[in-house]
């Protein structure tokens, strides 16, 4: 099987046969329906639509190696804007849609949280946690998903971290905490989209007017075409659940679940002891919207890397490696509790519909990137 340099990303990878590729495909194809069909069946409609846009996320996220981590990390070595640039596109293609929606429509919320002490500690780490990982949230998943062997090793800390982190978060926020703030509330949803693009705008420029390479890894419009559709799958979570993209929450319940089979007693926790987690932790994972979208977005990476030739990777590692992926996985998932989510809940949800924390949350994490750039190459791991 030859090696090719893939036109999209720039990144080399396995040129499949057609009849090979559709023969290792076709069966996750029927798979995914199945699950749909079933999911559909047993929770309703809804799940099973939020099913489909996960795997939508799977797909635009592998198909393109759409990478919040990566763009960040490419700019501040590289000065190459590609990546991040696509991110603020996505983020504000969003936001045009999600801030009026929200506003004109009770049943709609966004991703507002309090500006907390926890937040800048949480943001921070994690900015630092997702560079030696080589992923945040959604990169985790969706890398996962591909068949990865370090990113499936940094996933069952991950899920550790968020529940344990939540479980912790009333600590943390006994330290300080101010109470949300929405800006469309504020100061209207017309003033607030116009601030906010403009702040967009202005990043996107100075992005810009600061690269130093004419090259980049990403060929072609590809990573730009998956910012939108990215943008509309966002659109779409908002409408179907109510509520904005996430994938934190999911990954906290799942830990939660797991504890909860070991006979641990949630009920007096100060978080998974609330009535409404209660009932997340009592219920089918299925009926949770984070949790769906999360199943969706690793079958629709899984999916995506079979047609493309790009699962399964080759990971290769020491034993040292192998445990610093585990223990930054716990990092990610704790840190990202105390910061109210990560790239896709805090960064991007937060800020495409409005929320202060979302801006605080991008400072804070970009600035722990400078930290864990350098971790990175500390532990031997590849650019």
């Amino acid at each position: 099987m030859a090696a090719a340099l893939d036109t999209t990303t720039g990144i080399s990878r396995r040129e499949p046969n057609a009849l090979v590729a559709r023969a290792a495909t076709s069966p996750l194809v029927i798979a995914a329906v199945v699950a749909w069909l079933a999911i559909t069946w047993l929770v309703g409609l809804r799940q099973g639509f939020l099913f489909i846009v996960g795997i939508g996320f799977g797909a635009v996220l592998a198909g393109v190696s759409f990478g919040f981590t990566t763009g960040w990390r490419v700019w501040i070595r590289d000065r190459d804007p590609t990546g991040f640039l696509a991110q603020l596109l996505a983020i504000g293609l969003a936001m045009v849609v999600c801030i009026p929606l929200i506003a004109s429509n009770s049943e709609l919320s966004g991703a507002i949280a309090p500006l907390s002490v926890s937040l800048v500690i949480g943001a921070f780490v994690f900015g630092a946690a997702m560079q030696i990982a080589d992923g945040c949230g959604s990169g985790t998943l969706y890398k996962a998903g591909l068949g990865n062997g370090f990113s499936l090793a940094v996933l069952p800390g991950f899920i550790a971290g968020s529940y344990l982190g939540a479980a912790h978060l009333d600590r943390w926020l006994a330290l300080g905490s101010l109470p949300p703030v929405s800006l469309p509330e504020q100061m209207g949803a017309g003033v607030a989209l116009i601030a906010q693009l403009a702040v967009l705008g202005t990043l996107a420029w100075w992005l810009w007017s600061k690269r130093k390479r004419t090259d980049t890894r990403w060929r072609g419009r590809g990573i730009y075409i998956g910012a939108v559709l990215l943008a509309v799958l966002a659109v779409l979570n908002l409408l179907i659940a109510g509520q904005p993209w996430g994938i934190v929450y999911g990954l906290g319940l799942w830990g939660a679940k797991i504890a909860a089979w070991f006979g641990a007693d949630l009920a007096t926790n100060a978080y998974w002891g609330r009535a409404a987690q209660q009932l997340h932790v009592q219920s089918s994972l299925l009926t949770d919207v984070t949790s769906i979208t999360n199943l969706g977005l690793l079958v629709g990476a899984l999916i995506t890397a079979n047609v493309r030739g790009t699962a399964r990777p080759a990971a290769r590692a020491s034993g040292k490696q192998w445990v610093v992926a585990v223990l930054v996985g716990l990092v990610l998932g704790y840190s990202a509790r105390l910061a109210f989510g990560c790239n896709v809940g805090a960064y991007f949800a937060g800020i495409s519909t409005g929320s202060v924390h979302g801006w605080v949350w991008f400072a804070a994490a970009f600035a722990g990137s400078f930290v864990g750039i350098p971790l990175r190459d500390r532990f031997g791991f590849s650019a």
